[in-house]
């Protein structure tokens, strides 16, 4: 399994959001207070294309919002989280303009309550637990223990982050970009909103954290309608499927199709029409 998404005991949790939080105290980064205090996450590469500062925009609007309704010890935390790479050349600029963002007048009251994390690279991480780099666990126990995760990516391919987050139960706000509008059913397991459009992001925000029986709902419908394409067991069967073929000398005819459906199919547990998978209409399939 895939430490970004294995199922983890509440000891792992607390385990590895201790480490989270040592590591922002070296970094002399804000401090993520969970579980005195709830909080809101993106998890994604610092990246131009992944609408950092519209997630803080968002934030701050909502946090005023926030702040006319409950008592300020249940506002909702920030955390901006992402693992950098060898091959990332746009992070550093990325996280010095986040940070430079956060010392304006217009953001600077909420700074300490907006957690912002470059964890060290996958490809470079010497700890490894179960063959699984503590960067990916750490990013884990943060997803899994988010009441709310954000994708506000401006241009986007097929975000397994936000398929993630669903698994999870977490409700998601994302933006209407790329492969992201075929893992989120708007209204029903998070909300999808256009590119740069903060104020309604916020709202969605103080709707869900405020509207207990919404979130509830919502919560289920997303922990309960992700499909196994999208899985690491999934995608590993659906790679399985593929190499069985080709090491019997069989050519892989899919005429448009999707390999799970065939290897299903192949299997004798064809996918039933309530199960959970990916549109299949409406999508260019052709040359795949």
């Amino acid at each position: 399994m895939d430490g970004l998404n294995k199922p983890m005991r509440e000891f792992d949790h607390q385990y590895y959001l201790k480490s989270f939080r040592s590591l922002c105290i070296e970094r002399r980064a804000s401090r993520l207070l969970f579980p005195a205090r709830d909080y809101i996450v993106q998890v994604a590469r610092f990246d131009p294309a992944k609408g950092i500062p519209d997630v803080i925009k968002s934030y701050v609007k909502a946090r005023r919002i926030l702040d006319e309704k409950i008592p300020g010890s249940k506002h909702p935390q920030l955390a901006l989280v992402g693992h950098g790479a060898i091959d990332d050349p746009d992070a550093t600029i990325i996280y010095d303009q986040i940070m430079e963002m956060l010392e304006d007048d217009e953001y600077s009251p909420y700074a300490s309550d907006i957690v912002v994390m470059r964890l060290p690279s996958s490809d470079q991480c010497t700890i490894f637990f179960s063959n699984v780099s503590l960067t990916n666990l750490v990013l884990n126990a943060i997803m899994s223990n988010a009441k709310i995760a954000l994708q506000l990516s401006l241009r986007e391919g097929f975000e397994i982050k936000v398929s993630e987050a669903l698994h999870k139960g977490i409700p998601i706000i994302a933006c209407n970009a790329g492969g992201i509008p075929l893992q989120i059913q708007d209204g029903k397991s998070g909300f999808l909103v256009e590119v740069g459009d903060t104020d309604a992001v916020a709202n969605h925000i103080v709707n869900l954290w405020c509207d207990k029986a919404l979130y509830k709902k919502m919560s289920e419908y997303a922990r309960t309608q992700v499909t196994d394409e999208v899985s690491t067991v999934g995608s590993a069967a659906a790679w399985l499927w593929m190499c069985s073929k080709l090491a019997k000398g069989e050519k892989l005819q899919m005429n448009g199709g999707w390999v799970n459906d065939y290897m299903r199919e192949e299997a004798g547990e064809p996918y039933e029409e309530d199960e959970p998978r990916l549109p299949r209409e409406g999508i260019n399939l052709q040359g795949a």
